[in-house]
């Protein structure tokens, strides 16, 4: 067996669900033909005993005891291909199960790292959530019982074959009753379907729900709003119970039906066989052999119904796969190139709408009257946001998003420590000596969070690092920011949860660690906009004046009235 697939998994075709699960299939051809193949062989080992049961007992019946021995040691030899094919079979039945799974993963996951920030204004927490955490194991399941209904398949037909050689009537019983029983099964596979996808649905609303109140929490029960909240989750939690009743409903009837539609087929062949038997048309070896199949022929049949049922929740699934593989990113980049280096500082970044310019090896900061100007200039300047900016003269739009996210790093304070080692946490590209972790934590003033955990940079990291406070939280995402080492780093108010004391210290060391390459700061703390080399004040989202900051503090009224929070006077 060969290891599961961690390289590119290709490009998914999101036409469809069907188009989707054949590319899952297709991804592992190899794996899937070889075990169709020992399903099939597994099956026609079971298929086949009864014969050889037959022609054994006929063989006692006439006192013939090498034609005995011959065929007891047929069935011996059925024992073990069935043993030796049943347990490859298994093998690769997980490893498809496994490997649809995983590539089902690495597509959303790839697909969620390329649309970014337009990811969650498209669908919720919850719908990408349920992805990983039942929809993958539809998919699998759908691999999984292609394997074992396509050898059910086959050990359907050899019966029926052995069967009409041996009695005509009985071999029509077994080849008009399989189809009547596919069409019983059929009515009840759309409703399913349909519930299923319901069902799915209201677990992906669940999903977000419950991560809102668990992200949240610490400001529920500031403002009481526990009860309220818990009593929503719980009536969405029953809506959610009562579709997957629904389902069950319909399941039901679908597990009665390969008990129920199996039992009359094989008592209508048990019934025939033994009237033949008295009449003489076949011998009592061949009986036993129709009664062996006609209980053999339970499995198969039930694995068909089975296959409908997995196939139609494979089916929901990969359309919910699909849904996400066939969105499109609002930013798309160009097919431009850059024009620097690997060692060389890419240009003067300008925004033509608010004209503000962040130059190479310039530490600049950027005040303005209304924040929200500043998170949209920051946008903009990173390609989040569509807008007149270019790099080194060339449209941003024009370049490769690739490169743009490469050389521009924008940080903000909505983003989020992940769960881990806190190195790996911070070096997120792996490639930091223990000196430049050192110089990070210096500069960002993180060093006493890290001498407060017993195990320092090895200890865990809980989800979105809860176990720090705000003002912590922001102190090591500086830190990882200034780890990535980006050519052009763009930080929006990366003081704004710490205290003065601190805030001073890392306004001191920001400039230091950043010498040489160019920085924006988005802020109005007049201790970081004092340690600027150049300052810039945003008002209606044009620059209106530049300077120095202490300059600015002496000649521009309305910029002293932002950082100092003191009004013009003159103003009711």
């Amino acid at each position: 067996m060969r290891s599961l697939p961690v390289a590119d998994p290709g490009t998914p075709d999101a036409r469809g669900p069907l188009r989707y699960l054949w590319w899952v299939a297709r991804g592992q051809a190899g794996s899937m033909l070889a075990g169709v193949g020992l399903a099939v062989l597994w099956w026609l080992g079971q298929a086949l005993v009864p014969a050889a049961l037959g022609k054994a007992i006929d063989a006692m019946a006439a006192a013939d005891a090498g034609t005995l021995i011959k065929w007891s040691l047929v069935v011996l030899g059925l024992g073990v291909v069935q043993a030796v094919a049943g347990v490859t079979r298994h093998r690769f039945a997980t490893f498809a199960w496994l490997s649809a799974a995983y590539r089902t993963v690495q597509v959303t996951v790839r697909q969620a790292a390329r649309l970014g920030a337009t990811l969650p204004k498209r669908l919720s927490t919850g719908e990408v959530v349920s992805v990983g955490n039942s929809d993958i194991a539809h998919i699998g399941n759908a691999m999984d019982i292609l394997l074992r209904g396509g050898g059910a398949a086959v050990a359907i037909v050899a019966v029926t074959v052995i069967l009409l050689a041996t009695s005509v009537p009985l071999g029509l019983v077994v080849l008009i009753g399989v189809p009547l029983m596919a069409a019983a099964v059929g009515p009840l596979l759309k409703p399913l379907h349909r519930r299923q996808h319901e069902q799915r649905d209201l677990q992906g609303d669940l999903a977000t729900r419950a991560a809102d109140i668990v992200a949240g929490l610490r400001v529920l029960r500031g403002v009481g709003g526990e009860q309220v909240f818990a009593a929503r989750y719980r009536a969405e939690s029953q809506r959610v119970r009562q579709a997957g009743v629904r389902v069950a409903s319909v399941e039901s009837l679908l597990e009665g039906a390969q008990i129920l539609l199996p039992g009359v087929l094989i008592a209508c062949v048990t019934w025939l066989g033994a009237h033949f038997a008295l009449d003489g048309r076949i011998t009592p070896g061949q009986l036993v052999a129709f009664y062996g199949y006609a209980v053999f022929l339970i499995a198969p049949l039930r694995t068909l119904t089975e296959a409908a049922d997995k196939l139609t929740k494979g089916h929901v699934a990969a359309r919910r796969v699909c849904r996400i593989l066939s969105l499109e990113p609002e930013i798309a980049g160009g097919d431009g190139r850059f024009l620097t280096g690997p060692n060389t500082l890419p240009g003067t970044l300008r925004d033509g709408e608010s004209g503000v310019e962040v130059r190479p090896g310039r530490f600049t900061a950027l005040a303005a009257a209304a924040p929200e100007d500043a998170i949209a200039i920051a946008d903009r300047l990173g390609r989040f946001a569509p807008g007149d900016v270019t790099l080194g003269g060339a449209p941003l739009a024009e370049l490769p998003l690739t490169g743009v996210r490469r050389h521009i790093l924008v940080a903000d304070n909505g983003a989020r420590l992940f769960s881990g080692r806190l190195r790996d946490e911070l070096d997120v590209r792996g490639t930091a000596t223990d000196e430049d972790v050192r110089q990070a934590l210096h500069a960002s003033c993180a060093e006493d969070i890290v001498a407060a955990l017993p195990e320092g940079l090895d200890a865990h990291v809980a989800e979105s690092g809860r176990e720090f406070s705000g003002g912590q939280q922001q102190r090591l995402r500086l830190a990882r920011v200034l780890l990535a080492d980006a050519e052009i780093l763009i930080l929006v108010e990366p003081t704004s949860a710490v205290d003065a004391h601190t805030e001073a210290r890392v306004a001191e060391r920001l400039g230091k660690a950043r010498a040489g390459r160019a920085t924006l700061v988005c802020t109005t703390s007049p201790l970081v906009l004092d340690r600027a080399d150049h300052v810039l004040y945003v008002e209606g989202g044009v620059v209106r004046a530049e300077g120095t900051h202490r300059a600015l503090l002496e000649t521009v009224p309305a910029y002293r009235s932002t950082v100092t929070r003191e009004l013009l006077r003159g103003e009711d």
